[in-house]
């Protein structure tokens, strides 16, 4: 059994990760991956760029987004592949935004069945919850259901 090569083709990434060659080439340009060119100019990847992928297409299915997760990254040595601490580390970066985020979700669910939070969809109610239709100061959309 031959050893695998140290670096991937665009195409090897793209198949080995499930990601579209155009997703990782947005990856790329967003400095979320890197990698060498050959002399043809053709892009060659580190095999450890698999769990790179893998960590990037984890953290965005979670709602992170990309730009925060190349923040996180920045911690990660040059060429190291994300491994169990280092998502260790990931997670307490931002749990405090997936907290916040869990808060928001909650505070919809209880207050979605009471009202659609000034939209406004509940005309009878509305009128002892936002007389006067006071919430229009804080702009368009679901005022009370979206905290800034």
């Amino acid at each position: 059994m031959s050893e695998p090569p140290a670096e991937l083709t665009i195409g090897e990434l793209s198949r080995r990760s499930g990601v579209a060659t155009s997703a990782l080439r947005f990856y790329e340009r967003q400095g979320l991956l890197s990698s060498r060119r050959t002399s043809g100019n053709q892009r060659r990847y580190p095999r450890a760029t698999l769990r790179l992928v893998a960590f990037i297409r984890a953290s965005h299915h979670l709602g992170i987004p990309l730009e925060v997760i190349g923040d996180v990254l920045a911690f990660l040595p040059e060429g190291a592949a994300p491994d169990q601490a280092f998502w260790q580390r990931a997670s307490e970066c931002w749990s405090a935004e997936l907290n916040k985020r869990i808060e928001q979700l909650e505070c919809m669910r209880d207050r979605f069945t009471e009202c659609i939070g000034c939209g406004c969809l509940s005309f009878e109610q509305c009128v002892l919850v936002n007389p006067g239709d006071f919430l229009a100061a804080k702009g368009p959309g679901p005022a009370r259901l979206i905290k800034d």
